[in-house]
């Protein structure tokens, strides 16, 4: 059966990338963008398969008249995908507060606003895919990305949370976490915190690396839209996704390092138990509500 994809920053890098496999493919797409013109070759080669919706994410009103106007021509929306995105390279005291807000509007608000929005109509439909586009830096922290990676780190918190929730409604939601891709992210979606002095070692090597012509991403975007066609096909889909072998390899580490933080701190963990407590995940009311689900 032909899916309707509801699509955020289709014009550009993985969301370009993923619009024109599904158009491929021969479902129909909701594709939106800031700028729809950006979409003209799309909306020529596909007119009776694309709509292309102007979509400032931040923006309440439009989110609701970019969905209604999906349902309106499509009738449903089977597929959802949170795209759009920037990042900002710097040091965490350094960013101006316009631009911690627009990282968390951008990365965490807006795609948590798109998702309420969408999921009523997934409700009534009982079915419905829900793909979070995070990162990497939704997983692991690096210096010069903290506002970005609290951003990423919260919506794949949302992602986790939401998927236990709306799973016995047919609703399945992923959070698809790639390492570098070789798009134009870098150069046209990354900006620059004002630099402060004390932090050339860290936020200043971070900033000289993706500057620099030495840092080429292992991804290839055309193979990640290939993945999330599959993602969406499966009958057991998970709930995180890591997309990239650099990717793979930095979550690896991170989980080693974590682990062997926790048994070194193990005791002192312990230590804080009342005398009387009793393990609610040992419990039949606890595994209802604590265990982890599969």
């Amino acid at each position: 059966m032909t899916k309707i994809w509801f699509i955020t920053g289709s014009s550009r890098g993985l969301g370009r990338s993923l619009t024109e496999a599904v158009l491929a493919a021969g479902d129909k797409v909701a594709a939106t963008a800031r700028n729809p013109e950006q979409l003209k070759e799309l909306t020529e080669k596909y007119p009776d398969q694309v709509l292309p919706l102007k979509l400032d994410v931040t923006s309440h009103e439009q989110i609701v008249t970019a969905i209604e106007n999906t349902i309106g021509k499509f009738g449903r929306i089977d597929v959802l995908v949170n795209n759009a995105g920037f990042g900002i390279i710097g040091a965490a005291e350094g960013y101006t507060d316009e631009q911690v807000l627009s990282q968390l509007d951008t990365n965490l608000y807006a795609p948590i606003a798109i998702t309420r929005a969408v999921l009523p109509h997934m409700r009534k439909q009982r079915s419905g895919r829900i793909l979070q586009i995070s990162s990497i830096g939704g997983r692991v922290g690096n210096p010069g990305l903290t506002i970005y990676q609290a951003a990423k780190f919260g919506l794949g918190g949302f992602t986790e949370a939401l998927a236990k929730e709306v799973k016995p409604l047919g609703i399945y939601v992923t959070s698809v976490e790639p390492g570098g891709f070789r798009t134009d992210w870098l150069a046209t979606a990354v900006n620059f915190a004002p630099e402060v002095e004390g932090y050339e070692q860290t936020v200043g090597a971070r900033k000289a690396l993706f500057t620099s012509e030495q840092f080429i991403p292992m991804g290839d975007p055309d193979k990640a839209a290939k993945a999330m066609l599959q993602l969406v096909e499966s009958s057991e889909p998970p709930v995180h996704l890591v997309l990239g072998g650099e990717a793979i390899g930095m979550i690896k580490q991170a989980n080693i390092l974590r682990d062997q933080e926790m048994e070194k701190w193990l005791s002192v963990s312990l230590s804080t138990n009342a005398d009387d407590a009793e393990n609610p995940l040992e419990t039949e009311a606890g595994k209802a509500f604590f265990a982890p689900q599969k």
